[in-house]
């Protein structure tokens, strides 16, 4: 299944290289069996999104080891694909950017049909160029909060129960990036989303931050504070939490995430692994087994 990814490290801009190449679960690993397309979001110091994506697997993509490297931003967001709509093409490889923010997404729901035209009734159809569920997810969120006078907690709630209540939902969990602030939803259950704060100080746990691995070059203790979303643990630390489903997780700039459950238990009508297509259902089962 696809991969989430998104790290916040408050006022300080950091690179994320060790979660993306040198973690024991690192993003460029987890790609060995999501197989495509590969993307990473930032924001430059001006507060202006950069995005770099490629329809092959980070392992493969010796620009993403590049990136990963070199990359610095105060947010991070990136994403392995196993595609359940949609081409392996560039414009169907996530992070999107709309609006001057990025989302990635880890899950499938039908009726897009439906929400085609509901994303014509709020005037967002065309702010989709791809054929995934996900664009259009986002696209959806992006219109709503525009309708709630820019503020983002309300258009993800809108859009999201939208959604829950309209549409056949097996998975909504994503990420969404902001030069300042990240969310992440995990909802419903069917997959999981692990959150993980890491804060330096006397209060903090013991770290858990060397590997075995010999390709260890930058070590997590090279980045400042921060706090991590991810699809999986990608280390042995004892800090990551699953979160709850139909958990909404903000993080700004002082890094003391807040969480709320605005969303109802389940959706109106919840897919299961085998209600979806062949080709959905394989793109969902973890590790895309």
């Amino acid at each position: 299944m696809c991969r989430l990814f998104g790290l916040h490290s408050g006022r300080t801009r950091a690179k994320a290289t060790f979660w993306l190449l040198d973690a024991p679960e690192s993003l460029s690993e987890q790609s060995r069996r999501e197989p495509d397309g590969t993307g990473v979001g930032v924001f430059t110091p001006e507060g202006r999104p950069h995005v770099e994506k490629q329809s092959v697997a980070a392992w493969q993509d010796r620009a993403f080891a590049r990136e990963a490297r070199d990359l610095e931003s105060t947010t991070f967001i990136a994403h392995v694909r196993y595609a359940s709509t949609g081409a392996h093409t560039y414009v169907n490889t996530h992070p999107f950017e709309q609006s001057g923010r990025l989302f990635a997404h880890n899950g499938a729901f039908a009726g897009l049909d439906r929400l085609e035209r509901r994303l014509e009734d709020v005037g967002a159809a065309g702010l989709v160029h791809g054929e995934t569920d996900s664009e259009r997810m986002f696209a959806l969120i992006t219109a709503e909060t525009r309708h709630a006078d820019g503020n983002l907690e309300e258009g993800i709630v809108r859009a999201v129960t939208w959604i829950a209540g309209n549409l056949p939902v097996f998975s909504l969990n994503f990420i969404i990036t902001t030069a300042t602030d990240l969310w992440a939803l995990r909802y419903p259950e069917s997959h999981e989303l692990y959150v993980r704060e890491d804060h330096a100080g006397p209060a903090a746990a013991p770290r858990r931050l060397e590997t075995t691995s010999p390709r260890i070059s930058v070590r997590s203790h090279d980045i400042p504070d921060h706090v991590l979303v991810a699809t999986q643990p990608m280390d042995d630390d004892v800090r990551w939490r699953l979160m709850e489903p139909g958990e909404l997780l903000h993080v700004g700039p002082d890094l003391r995430p807040t969480a709320t459950r605005p969303f109802p238990d389940r959706p109106a009508i919840q897919l299961q692994l085998s209600d979806l297509d062949p080709n959905a259902a394989a793109s969902q089962k973890p590790h895309g087994s």
